[in-house]
C-alpha cells in the first residue's frame, strides 16, 4: 500500500512548512534536539494537495512579518493609477524573461519546463497594453508616465524577476510567478466594483484588473502552476517554494511602501517625474478613508 504523501520545505533557516496530501499543513521550527525528521530536504514525489499548502504556506509566512503593518485603506484614484504603472512593470518583460528561461532549460535538457515556461510566456503576452488602456482611460499620459515612474516598492520586485530569470537554473521564477498570480486570484468582483465606483462615469478602467482577478485567467493558472510543481522533482520543488517565500517578502514590503503614501506624496510623486502637473485625479466619487482586508494574510490562503 502506498505511503500518503508528506512534502516539507525549509524556508526561513530555522522553520520549514510541512504539508500532507490530506490537506493539513503546519509551521515546524528546528529545534536543538538530534533526530528532527524534517532537517534533511524532502526526496519523494509530490501530490497537488500538499504541494499547495507549501506555496500558500510560503506566501502566508512572506507576508506574516509585516501583516499587522500593512496600512490597507479603501482605494482611491491616485492610488489606483500607481498601481496601473505598477501592473505595467511588473508585466512588460514578464514573456521576455520567460522565454529566456525557457530557453536555459532547453539547454540544461528539461524541454518540460522549457515548454510550461513558454506556454506562460504566450500567455502573458499584452497585458501591459491592458494597463496602459486603464491609464489612458483615466486621462493619465500612459506611455510618458511610466518611461519616467517606476513605484518604489515595484521596483525590488521587479529586479527580483529578472535576476531569477537570468540564472543559470532558472527554476525559482515559476516561484515568483505562482506568487503574484495567486494573490491575483484572490481578488474578487466586490473588489473591482470598489475601483469601478471611484472612475468617472462612462470610464472603464478595470481591464487588467479584471484580467488579473478570479474573473480572468489567474485561477486557471494557479491550478495548473500547482500540478505543473507537484510533477517536479523534489530539488526543484524545494527551490519554487523557497522562492516563493522570498518573492512573498518583497511584494509585502513594496505593498507596505507604497500604501503608507497620501494622495497628495502621490501626486506630488508623479508630477515630479512627469515634469508637468497631472490631469486632475478628483472628479471622482470620493474615497472612503479606513482599513479592509488584504486578503493576503494568513488567514485567507491556509484557510
Amino acid at each position: 500500500m502506498a505511503q500518503p504523501v508528506m512534502e516539507w520545505v525549509n524556508v526561513t533557516g530555522d522553520v520549514s512548512i510541512i504539508a500532507r496530501e490530506s490537506g493539513e499543513v503546519w509551521f515546524h521550527t528546528r529545534g536543538a534536539e538530534t533526530g528532527d525528521p524534517f532537517a534533511a530536504p524532502m526526496t519523494g514525489a509530490g501530490g497537488a494537495a500538499s504541494t499547495v499548502r507549501l506555496l500558500d504556506g510560503a506566501i502566508n509566512l512572506g507576508f506574516a512579518g509585516i501583516e499587522k503593518q500593512l496600512a490597507l485603506r479603501e482605494p482611491t484614484l491616485a492610488a489606483y493609477v500607481v498601481a496601473l504603472i505598477g501592473a505595467y512593470h511588473t508585466s512588460v518583460d514578464t514573456p521576455r524573461n520567460l522565454r529566456r528561461a525557457a530557453a536555459r532549460f532547453q539547454e540544461l535538457g528539461r524541454p518540460e519546463v522549457a515548454a510550461y515556461l513558454e506556454d506562460r510566456a504566450l500567455e502573458e503576452t499584452g497585458h501591459d497594453r491592458l494597463a496602459l488602456k486603464d491609464l489612458r482611460a483615466l486621462g493619465m499620459p500612459g506611455e510618458p508616465l511610466v518611461e519616467r515612474y517606476m513605484p518604489e516598492g515595484i521596483k525590488p520586485l521587479c529586479d527580483r524577476f529578472d535576476e531569477l530569470c537570468r540564472r543559470d537554473y532558472p527554476i525559482g521564477c515559476i516561484g515568483y510567478s505562482y506568487c503574484l498570480e495567486r494573490i491575483a486570484a484572490l481578488k474578487q468582483q466586490s473588489d473591482i466594483e470598489k475601483v469601478q465606483a471611484l472612475c468617472p462615469q462612462g470610464v472603464d478602467a478595470t481591464r487588467f484588473l479584471r484580467s488579473h482577478s478570479c474573473l480572468g485567467s489567474e485561477v486557471t493558472h494557479v491550478e495548473e502552476t500547482i500540478a505543473f510543481v507537484a510533477s517536479l522533482p523534489a530539488n526543484d520543488r524545494i527551490s519554487v517554494v523557497q522562492e516563493t517565500y522570498r518573492s512573498a517578502l518583497v511584494m509585502a514590503e513594496g505593498y507596505n511602501h507604497e500604501l503608507l503614501k497620501s494622495d497628495a506624496q502621490i501626486v506630488e510623486e508623479l508630477e515630479r517625474a512627469l515634469g508637468e502637473p497631472l490631469p486632475s485625479l478628483c472628479g471622482a466619487p470620493p474615497a472612503h478613508a479606513g482599513r479592509h482586508d488584504s486578503r493576503a494574510g494568513a488567514s485567507v490562503l491556509l484557510s
